[in-house]
């Protein structure tokens, strides 16, 4: 659906977005604010239910089709962070949950009656290295208990269930370190009135993200997605559907800032002449254009990939690194093109610009993209 069905996807996307202009996303971000509202639209309309297959209520789309959508919310001045991760996060439900578990959970994550937009693997120590994560998951009966911390989980406030990444096997009693984890949903109802405590961090962006301590938390045996242990692969085989959507999401982010830089270089009088007529102003533009079409060209290639079930991880990795780099680079291209205007919070300059240098972190590190292409593209020693 890269063509015309995508053009109209597209259009039904700016549609929704033009009825939550820049004012709005600017007050949620000075006011700390969930967009409560827009997320509501989001449901209604079903573009949070992209990827979930029809028979569970769904639209049954595309990574493509996914993307496309977290890009126009973010080119139209918006922030897809509160999509993007009920998107790629029920994946794990879908691909790995027995028929039961996704009967009890997808049809409610389509229709939004149930809220699964929090992530938890990141760790205080632990960090990148997921396998040294020390969160335990230790079955007693019926239920598993959830003792440890993670931090840096976004959208905790406003989420149903927590999608938990932990330890049921202690790591000096497994044979390599990626084994012993598992997969649990938590209910986070429920766990916050048995042992869950959640401390919100204030960051530069409105992402909402917190530090969540696990006290003995009980979750129900019934919760396990897929197989105990093999829980890390399960987690992998998603990151390149997350990567994909990232991608779209950093490229909305740079063609935003090449609309509203374009515009204004040409409207700006400086000196008797619009400063877009200046190669100062004009080269870093079109260079930064240059380097959004060609991240966007790698999107599609690793969209259609992945759709099509064809080993994606080379591309879906450059895809996020390509176009994570290239909406940084805008960034600072409308900054200069707008100069002391861009620092103003009305230009909504100074609001993307902390938005899309997060992508160069999270959801995960540039560098560590860099050591695997390194290591699995160009069979070099491992790095770390």
């Amino acid at each position: 659906m890269i063509g015309e069905e995508s053009d109209d996807l597209r259009e039904g996307v700016r549609q929704l977005c033009r009825r939550f202009p820049t004012e709005y996303w600017r007050r949620c971000d000075q006011e700390k604010k969930y967009p409560e509202d827009f997320v509501g639209a989001m449901t209604e309309a079903g573009y949070l239910a992209a990827l979930i297959p029809e028979k569970y209520g769904g639209s049954g789309l595309g990574i493509h089709e996914a993307s496309v959508i977290l890009e126009e919310i973010n080119r139209a001045g918006g922030n897809a962070a509160q999509c993007h991760a009920q998107m790629y996060t029920m994946g794990t439900v879908l691909r790995h949950g027995s028929d039961a578990q996704k009967s009890w959970w997808l049809p409610g994550i389509a229709d939004g009656s149930i809220r699964l937009q929090a992530f938890g693997i990141t760790e205080p120590g632990a960090g990148s290295d997921t396998t040294q994560l020390e969160t335990t998951a230790r079955r007693k009966g019926s239920t598993y208990e959830i003792r440890g911390q993670k931090i840096f989980i976004s959208r905790v406030q406003h989420s149903d269930y927590l999608l938990l990444l932990a330890r049921t096997t202690p790591i000096d009693r497994v044979s390599r370190r990626t084994e012993g984890l598992s997969v649990l949903m938590v209910d986070l109802r429920n766990a916050l009135k048995h042992g869950l405590s959640v401390q919100p961090i204030d960051t530069m962006i409105n992402h909402e993200t917190n530090a969540l301590f696990f006290d003995d938390v009980p979750v129900p045996v019934e919760y396990l997605i897929g197989e105990e242990g093999e829980g890390f692969s399960y987690i992998l085989d998603g990151l390149n559907a997350e990567r994909i959507l990232i991608a779209g999401e950093c490229l909305g982010d740079g063609y935003f800032f090449m609309d509203r830089s374009t515009a204004y270089a040409r409207e700006r009088v400086v000196f008797g002449r619009p400063i877009g007529q200046n190669q100062g102003i004009q080269f870093p533009l079109a260079r930064a254009y240059a380097h959004l079409r060609a991240a966007d060209l790698m999107r599609v290639r690793a969209a259609e990939r992945f759709d099509r079930q064809e080993p994606s991880g080379e591309d879906a990795n450059l895809a996020k690194l390509l176009a994570s780099e290239a909406s940084w680079e805008a960034a600072n291209a409308a900054i200069q093109t707008f100069g002391g205007y861009g620092f103003a919070t009305e230009y909504d300059i100074e609001r993307k610009f902390r938005e899309t240098r997060l992508f160069q972190v999270a959801p995960i590190s540039t560098n560590l993209i860099l050591t695997y292409i390194g290591e699995h593209v160009l069979q070099l020693p491992r790095s770390y």
